[in-house]
């Protein structure tokens, strides 16, 4: 299988785990990024669409929707009274560490028919693709999550 391929294939599978991890804590795919996006802290709107790659029109929607659910409030912004930021409830600070750790566990699977020594190889080989394409942090990595955060 060429390279091409193999990147899309995954991503698919990757969409897929986020779609079940979603059914199963009643979120969507988006809402379960939107959620690991805010774990590390608020977000302004411009700053969540860059994030994200949503337009303004979009991002609007998903924040709407997430928010009458209970998982994320707007707030002001206290560096400019014009702005909003939004940030997690604590429903949705619970959720999304839920939604995090089910989703870690089953992308973690996902390899499982390689050895240690490939999957080093292939995290190594993906990490180089992420930052020379400098993708955001959408998804930190276990070990990028403060202890403090994990204890949520």
């Amino acid at each position: 299988m060429g390279i091409v391929a193999a990147l899309v294939r995954c991503s698919f599978l990757v969409n897929a785990v986020y779609a079940e991890s979603g059914r199963e804590y009643g979120v969507t795919a988006q809402q379960g990024q939107l959620l690991c996006v805010l774990m590390a802290r608020p977000y302004g709107m411009g700053e969540l669409g860059a994030t994200l790659r949503l337009a303004k029109s979009s991002l609007t929607g998903l924040v709407d929707r997430t928010e009458r659910n209970g998982l994320v409030r707007r707030e002001a912004d206290p560096r400019d009274t014009r702005a909003v930021r939004v940030t997690l409830t604590t429903q949705g600070a619970k959720l999304a560490r839920e939604f995090y750790d089910e989703t870690c566990r089953r992308i973690e699977e996902l390899p499982a028919g390689l050895d240690p020594a490939e999957r080093d190889v292939l995290a190594g080989l993906l990490g180089r693709v992420v930052l020379d394409n400098e993708v955001p942090v959408v998804f930190a990595a276990p070990e990028e999550v403060a202890p403090a955060d994990r204890t949520r």
